[in-house]
């Protein structure tokens, strides 16, 4: 009996700890109301954000330095993974607002091409909530892996279909959400 009171208790502040993560993501990535939904974007670092998750690197790192200054380089690297993945949520929700307004266009591509990007913003947001978690994870217990390849992959995809949408709706001024 007591062991199912503490099974409770514990599944009770894991739930609430979860609960809390969810809710301080989604703040920040409210928008704010008075700027340009474009203008909104920041872009994103790839190349960077490639060299983080990259596992080779974090092994390189691992056979070179002691252990406990692995750690700390480790943890600063997954604060500057969680501050792209962020960014990367950020994107998508921007585009999201950005891809509404094209749904209902008279040109079949871009009503195609907006449905595309909000599909694929739509996923890389539920990825990146998935990603703050590993990194938070990965934070306590440095040696662990993270789920951040997801992002990567899931950004570049939704470049390229903003890219297009923005090809399609205003030929003269691209979309960009990377930085290369």
């Amino acid at each position: 009996m007591t062991l199912a009171i503490i099974l409770i208790v514990f599944a009770a502040i894991g739930l609430s700890v979860i609960v809390r993560l969810c809710l301080s993501f989604s703040k920040s990535l409210r928008l704010p109301e008075d700027a340009s939904i474009a203008r909104q974007i920041q872009p994103l670092d790839v190349a960077a954000f490639r060299n983080l998750i990259d596992p080779a690197e974090r092994e390189y790192l691992r056979r070179r330095l002691p252990s406990a200054e692995f750690r700390e380089v480790q943890r600063e690297r997954l604060r500057a993974m969680a501050a792209y993945v962020q960014i990367a949520a950020r994107n998508a929700t921007v585009l999201v607002a950005l891809a509404e307004s094209s749904r209902t266009s008279s040109n079949p591509q871009a009503a195609e091409a907006a449905r595309q990007l909000i599909d694929n913003a739509f996923r890389l947001r539920r990825n990146t909530a998935y990603a703050m978690f590993r990194i938070r994870l990965a934070w306590l217990w440095p040696d662990s892996n993270t789920a951040a390849g997801s992002i990567l992959q899931g950004y570049v995809q939704l470049n390229g279909t903003a890219m297009l949408l923005g090809r399609l709706q205003n030929p003269a001024e691209p979309v960009r959400i990377s930085a290369h």
